[in-house]
């Protein structure tokens, strides 16, 4: 039967450290805004299940937006001329650029993996402006275990070697379908970006040094983590979990390090949990 999803989506334009961006979002609901922040090399299409879960969108405002480079955001005017590469502040600055463009005003902000990262700094830099934080796949680093050049080489192809290098980052009982469109959003990736955002990820966004400083008091923190993830590994959220007086932490059964695209049912299921502390 055919029908149209309660989604809508739009361009929003502002300067990010003085540079113009033309920016991608999706949104769908009313009430407080729950902000999600997509993965590395990714966009912010998976997210679509919980867009589409009435159960969230009849309390929440969900909205999402592509980073720039990503999904149906652009990179830049000159972005020929550099090599991409996504830093802590870069990435904080997009954010919150994005949140005063939308007039959005204290967000719960969930991230997965790299916007499970920076949540930690957006916990630490400006836990004013957000009524909650949630990290999936959160930890405070992650020790590199692929070389990142392979990511970016003209001798291969770039979108199914970053499709095949997260293939085994999701939970093994994943439906057949769920899986490969999470692979499927890899594979559309632009030149460069997926190594780009692993600057940050691998290399700039360390936080064990800066974890303990976190006041939950002032901003909540909750961490979801999949107990199927080499990336961050349950003992990688447990340790930060352990760093930060008043964290919560949940290891969901089964999923992997994509729960909200690879299991969306499963982890619409943990995640209510959650926002029932917000609502």
């Amino acid at each position: 039967m055919s029908h149209i999803e309660k989604i809508s989506g739009g361009y929003v334009h502002f300067d990010i450290q003085g540079q113009s961006h033309r920016v991608y979002f999706e949104s769908a609901g009313t009430g407080p805004v729950l902000l999600c922040l997509h993965t590395a090399g990714s966009d912010s299409r998976q997210y679509r299940g919980i867009l589409n879960c009435t159960a969230i969108t009849e309390r929440f405002q969900v909205v999402c937006f592509d980073l720039p480079y990503h999904g149906k955001s652009s990179p830049p005017a000159g972005w020929q001329q550099r090599e991409y590469q996504l830093t802590s502040q870069l990435y904080v600055d997009t954010i919150i650029g994005f949140m005063q463009a939308m007039d959005i005003e204290r967000p719960l902000a969930m991230g997965c993996s790299i916007g499970g990262r920076v949540v930690l700094h957006l916990a630490l830099q400006h836990p004013e402006k957000f009524r909650g934080l949630i990290g999936l796949q959160s930890g405070a680093h992650v020790n590199p275990y692929y070389n990142l050049e392979w990511l970016h080489r003209p001798d291969v192809h770039g979108g199914e070697v970053c499709a095949g290098i997260v293939s085994g980052l999701i939970g093994p009982h994943a439906a057949e379908a769920e899986r490969w469109e999470t692979l499927w959003h890899y594979m559309q990736g632009g030149p460069g970006v997926f190594k780009g955002d692993l600057h940050f990820y691998k290399a700039q966004g360390d936080l064990r040094a800066l974890a303990h400083q976190i006041d939950t008091r002032k901003c909540p923190l909750h961490l979801l983590t999949g107990e199927f993830d080499y990336s961050c590994t349950p003992d990688d959220s447990r340790d930060l979990a352990q760093m930060i007086a008043g964290a919560h932490l949940k290891i969901m059964p089964g999923l992997g390090h994509f729960p909200m695209s690879e299991a969306p049912e499963e982890f619409i299921a943990h995640l209510l949990h959650v926002l029932q502390k917000f609502h």
